[in-house]
């Protein structure tokens, strides 16, 4: 039941807007009634919330796999592995995605997101710590702050505003990485996807 609840108001958030959205529309499509709904969620703010946690805790799963892998990778396939991980879990649901982030400050989800980002951001400094000797900055706190809001701030800027580049993946890609990689002082030579326009641009 909470599923189906959780379904039909993700599809009323994104077709309505949070502003158009009702408790009376969502028991609708979800086909329950509006009873059934307050007995699990006893607002549409509790709804957001709910789909927060849930959208969420899809988008962590993308990264479980790859967290055990990162110290085994050099700094640039770390790189380019943590950015197609992020534009992949950003591409779950574009719609919902962009939705549920407007309405963070309203849920009173913001504070678990800003922890999220802390023990991401500890995470980088960690894994940059590691590899040093490779990598121009110094401050290596200040370092994984910039690579980790770079990374979320281009991917959900790309969700927001053309999420046909999130579908489609691979040049955005290899433009997100090779900014990373070019703030770390390390070279990233452009992929197949970027390259070959160039190439039939000269023809």
């Amino acid at each position: 039941m909470i599923s189906v609840i959780l379904d039909a108001a993700a599809r009323v958030l994104v077709h309505d807007g949070f502003h158009h959205a009702s408790t009376n529309r969502i028991a609708a499509v979800a086909g329950v009634s509006i009873g059934s709904l307050y007995q699990y969620f006893p607002s549409k703010e509790a709804l957001v919330a709910a789909l927060i946690d849930r959208h969420q805790q899809e988008m962590l799963g993308r990264f479980a796999p790859l967290l055990a892998e990162l110290a085994d990778l050099s700094v640039s396939d770390a790189v380019h592995a943590v950015v197609k991980v992020m534009i992949e879990a950003h591409a779950v649901d574009p719609a919902l995605h962009k939705v549920l982030q407007e309405e963070v400050p309203r849920s009173g989800r913001l504070g678990q997101l800003d922890a999220l980002d802390r023990t991401v951001t500890e995470l980088v400094s960690g894994f940059l710590a590691m590899h040093r000797r490779e990598i121009v900055p110094v401050d290596l706190d200040l370092a994984a702050f910039v690579v980790v809001t770079m990374i979320e701030a281009l991917t959900h800027s790309a969700v927001v505003t053309h999420p046909e580049w999130v579908l489609r993946g691979h040049a955005l890609e290899a433009a997100v990485t090779r900014a990373v990689l070019s703030y770390l002082g390390l070279v990233s030579e452009p992929g197949p996807s970027e390259a070959e326009p160039r190439r039939a641009r000269r023809r």
